[in-house]
C-alpha cells in the first residue's frame, strides 16, 4: 500500500499485522478519489473503523487540513500513528482508540463537524446507515458533507437514507463504494442512481 496522490504522493504505508483489517486497495482507492475530490482546498475528515488510516491519510494528502482517526483495535492504532509519521502528517491528525458508537458521542461532547467522513465497518456490521444517521443527529456533519461506505457487494444499502442522498455507487467485485451527501437536493444531484462496476476486478 501506499499514497497516491497529493504531498505524500508514493510513500509506503504499513499494513496492520495479522489479518483482521481489511484495508482499501491502491486501485479503488485511487478510483474513490477521483469521484469525491480528487484534491480538497482544507476541510476536516473522519476516519471510523480506520484500520491502516489509509483513507484519512489520502485525505490529508490531498489537501484535507485535519483528519480524526478511530480503531478499537492497539495495533491499528500504532499502525496508524507509524503511518502518519512516515508521511509527516502527525501534526494534522488525531488519533483515538475507541468504539465507534462511543467516538461519535465523545466527539459531540467536543462538538467537532466533518466535511468528509469514511466508514469501513468490518463485512459482518451491517450498521452504516445507523452511524450516519446517528451522526447526523449529534450535529457531527458540515452541510453537503460526503460519508463514503464502503461495504460488501452482496450487501445493499438503500439509496436514501434520512437526511443522505447517494450520489455514486461503484463495485469493484466483493467490495462496493457508496457514496452518500448530507442533505443533498435530489434535483440537484446529476449522477444520482449510477452505478459504477469495475470489469477489471471480478
Amino acid at each position: 500500500m501506499r499514497v497516491v496522490s497529493g504531498s505524500a504522493k508514493g510513500r509506503p504505508l504499513k499494513s496492520v499485522p495479522g489479518s483482521g483489517t481489511r484495508p482499501t486497495t491502491d486501485k479503488v482507492k485511487e478510483a474513490l478519489f477521483s469521484m469525491i475530490g480528487p484534491y480538497f482546498e482544507g476541510g476536516a475528515a473522519l476516519d471510523l473503523f480506520a484500520g491502516t488510516g489509509g483513507l484519512g491519510i489520502e485525505a490529508l494528502s490531498r489537501g484535507m487540513e485535519s483528519a480524526v482517526f478511530v480503531d478499537m483495535e492497539p495495533k491499528s492504532i500504532d499502525t496508524i500513528r507509524a503511518n502518519l509519521k512516515a508521511t509527516s502528517l502527525e501534526s494534522r491528525a488525531e488519533v483515538y482508540r475507541n468504539e465507534a458508537g462511543r467516538a461519535l458521542s465523545a466527539m459531540e461532547k467536543r462538538e467537532r463537524s466533518f466535511d468528509l467522513v469514511f466508514l469501513d465497518p468490518p463485512y459482518r456490521l451491517k450498521h452504516g446507515d445507523e452511524l450516519m444517521c446517528s451522526m447526523a443527529a449529534k450535529g457531527l456533519l458540515q452541510a453537503e458533507a460526503l460519508v463514503v461506505l464502503e461495504h460488501e457487494s452482496s450487501y445493499a444499502y438503500p439509496e436514501h437514507i434520512p437526511g443522505f442522498y447517494r450520489l455514486r455507487q461503484a463495485v469493484y467485485g466483493e467490495t462496493t463504494i457508496s457514496i452518500y451527501q448530507y442533505e443533498a437536493a435530489g434535483e440537484n444531484v446529476a449522477e444520482n442512481g449510477e452505478e459504477d462496476q469495475d470489469e477489471s476486478a471480478n
